[in-house]
Parts: C-alpha cells; structure tokens; sequence
C-alpha cells in the first residue's frame, strides 16, 4: 500500500514519519498528510502528502516519470500542528494549499510536474490571511536529506515535488518570461519549500517615470 510505503520511505530518511493528518472525507483520491518533526539536521516540520500517486496524472507521452507524485512543504518548528490550532485557518492553510494541489491532476485529467505554478483560483486569492501569497511553483526540493526526493510503492516510482508558494507578481513573470529566470530569482531570495508566509516578492518593481509638462 502506498500509505506504507511511504512510511517507510520517512522513517528511513528523516527518523520518523510522525503524524498522519488523515481525511475523513474523499472525492476521486483520498489524501492524507504526513508530518515528520524537526530534527537536528532539519529543524523544521516536513509535510508529505499521501495519495496523489494513488492515480496516474496525464502525463505526456515522453513523460512517462510524470505519472507518479506526491508534494512535500517543510513548516518553521513553531507552526502549530494540532486540532485546536488548524481551527484558525491561518494555521491551517498549508495543508489545504497540499491538499488542493494533489487533488487537481485528478480532477481536471492534467498532470503537475516541476515548474508548473497553479493560482489559488480565479483570479487569485491569498491562501490565507496571514499571507500574500496566492500561487505555488513545483521545484525540486532543496532540503534534504539526499535520496527522499523519489520512492518506490509497489511498480510506482514516485517523485516528490517541492512546493514554493508564490506571489501573484512571481506567477506572472513565469508566465511572462519563463520559469528559468522565476527559479534564478527564488534562488538569489533563497526561497524554497521551507515556507516564510511574510517573503517578499522576488520581483522587483517596476519604476514609473513622472511627465514634466
């Protein structure tokens, strides 16, 4: 099953898997989260969603590697993790922004794969109140350890997508001129999947230019 394979997949990587947030309520893929505590080497929580890989995404032709992924987002260690707290939506809303992203190759017969940034709706909204980001790119994730970017559930081999919350201004250069000069910027601002809900946006401003009359 997926659910152990990718507990066991934690467990060999970060120590251990920690909490599992299971969903009570489904609707094509069932999604848990799992959170692995900080340790030492990673202080900081890690979040790994659970069965968006339980269906094939639509994947190209000559990307057959697409099918398979599941999304992980590391949390600074003071960010609460429990019931009472995910009643703010101010807490909760990085497991909603997983949640939300797993489900969407399933329910628009699409695939998500590095570089692709989804908008949090139409037009984009922050995710949540204590946040201006309102978009997330995939990239490779940059915190370690080496070897947990990819596992194996039974024939599946699945990779796991770092998700980078965006600004909308971040989106539309991506869109405007390519994700390799998005990535060069979120590089240079250090930005990754270890969220900062307060980063600012790594595009600069553009400068307006007074009329004398």
């Amino acid at each position: 099953m997926l659910i152990e394979a990718l507990d066991a997949h934690l467990t060999k990587h970060l120590g251990d898997p920690g909490t599992v947030f299971h969903e009570l309520v489904s609707d094509r893929v069932h999604v848990d989260v799992f959170s692995s505590p900080p340790t030492e080497d990673l202080p900081f929580h890690t979040l790994v969603t659970c069965g968006m890989s339980e269906l094939p995404m639509k994947a190209p032709d000559d990307y057959p590697e697409g099918r398979f992924a599941e999304l992980i987002l590391r949390l600074p260690p003071e960010w609460p993790l429990t019931d009472s707290a995910f009643e703010d939506e101010a807490n909760y809303w990085p497991i909603r922004m997983l949640k939300q992203l797993a489900r969407l190759p399933h329910e628009y017969d699409t695939w998500l794969w590095f570089a692709h940034t989804v908008p949090n709706g139409d037009p984009p909204e922050p995710w949540a109140p204590n946040t201006t980001m309102s978009g997330v790119v995939l990239l490779p994730p940059l915190w370690g350890p080496d070897g947990i970017e990819e596992l194996t559930a039974g024939d599946r081999q699945i990779t796991l997508l770092g998700a980078v919350p965006l600004h909308h201004d971040e989106m539309e250069l991506k869109l405007e001129k390519g994700a390799d000069e998005l990535v060069d910027l979120l590089d240079a601002a250090e930005a990754s999947e270890l969220l900062d809900p307060a980063r600012p946006s790594v595009v600069r401003p553009r400068r307006g230019f007074l009329r004398r009359r």
